[in-house]
């Protein structure tokens, strides 16, 4: 990362360094989705940013198959079991440390012609949260040191990427009504 991110990357003194080592209180982490990673060697330093230095193309099928369920966001497939393979990652290559769940939930589509009373039955979302919470309990019993888990969002609302065409609350808003819960 040093070679590659260059002069970009912030430098550390020998005091800051010692001061930083071993000063974890947690881990968050923000799960929703897994992909299919690619090595993608950079340019020599043509385009350079943020996505170019991973060095590595993301994608979400393999073979024209789906990793997982798609949802109403094209980059977010349902795959609970990729939850706990990162969470035991984490275990095996960073000490154990503690772990909360920072976000984790999934978009569903503002389909403003379902009946409220169809769209509250909510089956993706449930299936989703059943799925991850399944294999975040799986994780635990292996030893995974997680502490806390946080759902995003308790409420629908206006996302950064999709405005109030795709809902992620465990409570449903009535865009159209109000705001009325």
């Amino acid at each position: 990362m040093k070679s590659l991110v260059g002069n970009r990357l912030p430098r550390f003194t020998e005091a800051q360094s010692k001061l930083l080592k071993g000063s974890l209180d947690f881990l968050g982490v923000n799960y929703y989705t897994t992909n299919y990673v690619e090595s993608a060697p950079s340019s020599n330093g043509v385009n350079v940013s943020i996505v170019s230095d991973r060095q590595a193309t993301l994608t979400a099928d393999k073979n024209g198959t789906p990793i997982g369920t798609p949802t109403a966001l094209n980059w977010l497939f349902i795959y609970p079991k990729g939850l706990r393979e990162l969470l035991q990652y984490i275990k095996e290559n960073y000490n154990n440390p503690v772990i909360y769940i920072t976000e984790n939930g999934m978009a569903d589509a503002n389909n403003r012609s379902l009946p409220i009373k169809d769209a509250l039955k909510d089956s993706l979302r449930i299936r989703y949260h059943y799925g991850h919470l399944s294999y975040l309990l799986k994780a635990i019993k292996e030893g995974v040191n997680v502490k806390g888990y946080y759902d995003w969002s308790f409420f629908d609302d206006f996302e950064w990427d999709g405005g109030y065409t795709a809902r992620f609350g465990l409570i449903f808003v009535d865009f159209n009504n109000n705001l009325r819960r």
